[in-house]
């Protein structure tokens, strides 16, 4: 029968280790312990664990939320000062919404206190600031979610690429060489492309970023002044990690039954290691480390399986 919970596979496990038969000396929170170990080794490690997934993300300027419903009486790009913190930000173009509480800036400066008078320097409005959200533009990061374990790409900001572009030159070599397929060659197409990509390389460069997944954060190495437009969208290439209450599939995986099981068998010989050569009645003695051993060779064995008898990883983990 298919697995299909996170209580259905605890359930397994244990009829897998003897249960009903044999009573499994393991506080349920060691159980659940171990399962979350087997998972999250499953995630880093198993060719199945990951999927590749292209996230986007606006970049979206800082939001000031005033007190005051004046945020519209700002004028568009004036400096605004804190009159307590000395703080300074520039109100952008994005700053027009529905709320007329909130007001957009960028290149903010200084640490903004909240319940202090903001002043602008062009429009002499004034309004009390009630709190401050730095956004992506100021922060110089992006936030990314927890299940995200890698970042192999960012989409190019700019249109060079981009076959909607007519003034691209593949959108022209396209255009006027590739009207129709059937009667030209694609080896110089080919080719041109080839040089086209060269040279996009070496005169253009890439997007470069830092990505550290216990961060949670990607850094954008960039020109933010030039290369981001507030309210433009990025596209970031990832790997994330499959969440089993999500897709339940994963439960019923062949490999991470069996690696849990010997995880939740580790630690039961753990737990009667403990009670080594203490005589039960009848003359039985509890022999935990030979579990203990037993258990680590199972683990090992199944680590191997991972290491050298999977699918071939497009991206490499750890």
């Amino acid at each position: 029968m298919a697995v299909s919970s996170r209580q259905g596979f605890k359930e397994y496990c244990f009829r897998l280790l003897g249960a009903p038969v044999v009573e499994i000396n393991v506080d349920d929170d060691q159980v659940e312990d171990r399962i979350d170990e087997a998972v999250e080794h499953y995630q880093n490690y198993h060719y199945d664990g990951i999927e590749k997934v292209y996230l986007k993300h606006q970049m979206r300027a800082s939001e000031i939320l005033l007190t005051s419903n004046n945020a519209q009486d700002f004028a568009l790009g004036e400096i605004i000062t804190g009159q307590t913190s000395g703080a300074t930000a520039k109100v952008t173009k994005d700053h027009r919404t529905s709320n007329n509480n909130d007001l957009y800036v960028q290149k903010v400066v200084g640490n903004f206190t909240s319940g202090e008078i903001i002043v602008g320097a062009d429009s002499s409005t004034s309004g009390t600031l009630q709190g401050i959200t730095l956004r992506e533009y100021d922060l110089r990061y992006i936030e990314l979610p927890d299940h995200i374990f890698g970042v192999t790409q960012v989409i190019s900001f700019g249109q060079a690429s981009s076959s909607k572009n007519i003034f691209d030159l593949q959108y022209q070599l396209r255009l006027n060489d590739l009207y129709d397929l059937t009667a030209t060659s694609l080896i110089y197409y080919k080719t041109v492309m080839n040089h086209l990509a060269l040279l996009d390389h070496e005169l253009n460069g890439h997007n470069n970023f830092r990505f550290n997944r216990r961060q949670g954060r990607i850094f954008l190495d960039i020109n933010w002044d030039v290369d981001v437009i507030l309210g433009d969208y990025i596209v970031l290439e990832t790997y994330a990690a499959l969440d089993p209450n999500t897709w339940s599939k994963v439960w019923d995986d062949p490999w991470l039954k069996h690696y849990a099981a010997a995880l939740i068998k580790r630690q039961w010989g753990t737990n009667l290691k403990k009670f080594g050569g203490i005589a039960l009645p009848g003359g039985v003695q509890l022999d935990g480390q030979s579990m203990y051993d037993e258990a680590n060779t199972e683990i090992r064995e199944l680590d191997e399986i991972i290491q050298n008898k999977s699918a071939p990883l497009e991206f490499i983990m750890g």
